[in-house]
């Protein structure tokens, strides 16, 4: 029984890597001018090439395709009548929606910012809620608000090839494990679901690592950003409620898996108010911006990013096997203290570099 498991987990992250693959090679060769992004805002997006922005289509129809094909291939389980599984649907569609009309037509923040707090509303509605405070109001609250941060958050560090896309895979290789080890490895529908999509976000970083022949753009940062939120909820941040252990130590888990994108957010947004500048224009001025300036090339940002993103990642697993495995959370501290240390190099590059230092 347990080989038939990992044989089909191997099918499904396979083909998934193949379907996505595959879609976005089509999506190439028949795209002329959808979602060709960089044609009149070079000044504020760092590539000035123009460059179909269709990565998200590969990532959505994978996510559809998987949850299709794993209803048929059981159809004895109730994948469609989960409540949770419905809400992940609903909110996942709703904001590829919500990036496709962005990327189409180039939508009001308002407009986005409605989408998103729909999206999370939506996850509260069929179940899907951080347990922090134990308080209902206060949890609703809290998990919408982590949605809309969490779509923001990887929309705004989409701004080099493959930065967001390789965050995100390793944030969710750390949410399927440590949901793995809740269940004792126990066979369950949302570990194909997430290996799937761990799949398509590798079939799409074959067109989007430097040198990129696509972007994801809007459509796939707000449905990736849509997807990470969902499963951190389980995955990370409500660990401690099943052990009636703090609160707080699932969020320092939180922080260190997100140590990557948390950085460059807080940076951005710390350095625009100083500037009396608003946080959701965008611009030049992200971390990995400065980390070009500093010297290093975009290739050689985005291997940066690749290694800060596997040591939170390697971080997380530990620290959250001690949670569970030992109820040893005081160490969780230890990811808060790993966010600080990534926060403070990518931030003291952004003081200390600038655009006439680089030319």
């Amino acid at each position: 029984m347990l080989l038939n498991y990992f044989l089909e987990i191997i099918l499904f992250f396979a083909g998934a890597i193949f379907v996505s693959w595959l879609i976005n090679r089509l999506l190439l060769k028949f795209s002329r001018s959808l979602g060709i992004r960089n044609k009149n805002d070079v000044v504020i997006r760092w590539s000035n090439e123009s460059k179909p922005s269709l990565g998200g289509i590969s990532m959505y129809l994978t996510f559809i395709l998987t949850a299709v094909f794993y209803a048929s291939f059981h159809s004895g389980e109730s994948l469609f009548d989960d409540q949770h599984f419905t809400g992940l649907l609903l909110a996942s569609t709703l904001a590829f929606g919500v990036g496709l009309t962005d990327d189409a037509y180039n939508t009001k923040p308002l407009l986005k910012l409605l989408g998103q707090i729909a999206c999370g509303a939506i996850l509260v509605a069929t179940g899907t809620m951080i347990e922090f405070s134990h308080s209902y109001w206060v949890d609703a609250v809290l998990t919408v608000v982590w949605v809309v941060g969490i779509m923001n958050s990887l929309n705004m560090l989409d701004n080099m090839d493959g930065i967001t896309a390789t965050v995100s895979l390793f944030v969710l290789l750390s949410c399927m494990i440590m949901m793995l080890l809740q269940t004792n490895f126990s066979f369950n529908y949302w570990v194909i679901i997430l290996v799937a999509e761990i799949g398509a976000i590798l079939g799409f970083l074959f067109y989007n690592v430097n040198p990129s022949r696509m972007f994801m753009g809007d459509t796939g940062s707000q449905f990736i950003g849509l997807y990470v939120a969902f499963f951190s909820i389980s995955g990370l941040w409500n660990i401690p409620s099943s052990m009636e252990l703090p609160s707080w130590s699932g969020l320092m888990l939180v922080f260190c898996a997100f140590a990557p994108a948390f950085s460059d957010t807080l940076s951005v947004v710390i350095n625009r108010l100083k500037k009396g500048q608003s946080p959701m224009v965008g611009g030049k001025d992200h971390t990995t911006h400065h980390l070009v300036y500093k010297g290093y090339s975009d290739f050689g940002v985005w291997k940066i990013f690749f290694f800060i993103s596997l040591i939170a990642f390697a971080s997380t697993l530990i620290l959250g096997w001690l949670i569970l495995e030992k109820n040893a959370y005081l160490y969780s501290t230890l990811g808060g203290a790993f966010f600080v240390i990534v926060f403070a190099f990518l931030y003291r590059n952004t003081l200390k570099y600038s655009p006439k230092e680089s030319e």
